[in-house]
């Protein structure tokens, strides 16, 4: 009873020495399959964005003689259409409007807000998208040809536009042109776009 329980040790260890998938006589020795996890490729320049500074002067005219030029910059992350990445710029400050009677003044914003994207494509060119919300307050003269009976009661104006133009590295263009209807005065944009190295 025991050499036969010795003897099943002994097949047991023996057994258990010899790898489960040990080669047979005729076969071949199995090839590793390759990995199918492929690294992820490194994102090319034109999908991560190129670096681009839009810069947005807001003139004013009258007849041709300039009253007025304030310049504005962004930094924009120039993208392919479908991944914009906008900028937007926000300089305003508020202006108290006497209110009748004992009730406190209100306030109303002046002051420039312009949002803007680029979209690259395969060649030079590159699409620039500017939105501009300009409001100021009329000056005293100007106040005077609006009818105002009060100069301590301040009128505002406000000039919108939005517009896409087309533009390569270095390159200045036009972005709108258009008169107050009250006043004569002209206000012009001219955007710059520059491609930083």
């Amino acid at each position: 009873m025991i050499r036969h329980f010795a003897a099943s040790m002994v097949t047991g260890a023996l057994m258990c020495a010899v790898p489960a998938a040990a080669q047979q006589p005729g076969q071949s020795t199995p090839q590793a399959k390759p990995s199918t996890d492929a690294a992820p490729a490194a994102p090319s320049t034109m999908a991560a964005g190129i670096p681009l500074r839009v810069q947005v002067v807001i003139s004013r005219y009258e007849g041709d003689r300039k009253v007025s030029s304030m310049p504005y910059s962004l930094a924009v992350n120039g993208s392919p259409f479908g991944n914009r990445s906008p900028s937007s710029l926000n300089m305003t400050a508020q202006v108290p409007v006497p209110s009748i009677g004992p009730a406190p003044p209100t306030y109303h914003d002046i002051g420039t807000k312009i949002t803007c994207y680029a979209t690259t494509s395969a060649d030079d060119r590159i699409q620039v998208s500017v939105t501009v919300q300009d409001t100021s307050v009329y000056g005293d003269g100007q106040t005077q040809q609006l009818g105002s009976k009060s100069a301590d009661v301040p009128s505002f104006r406000s000039f919108s536009t939005s517009e896409t133009l087309t533009l390569k590295d270095g390159q200045t263009a036009q972005f709108t042109a258009a008169t107050d209807k009250l006043t004569g005065e002209t206000v012009k944009v001219d955007v710059t776009l520059n491609v930083l190295k």
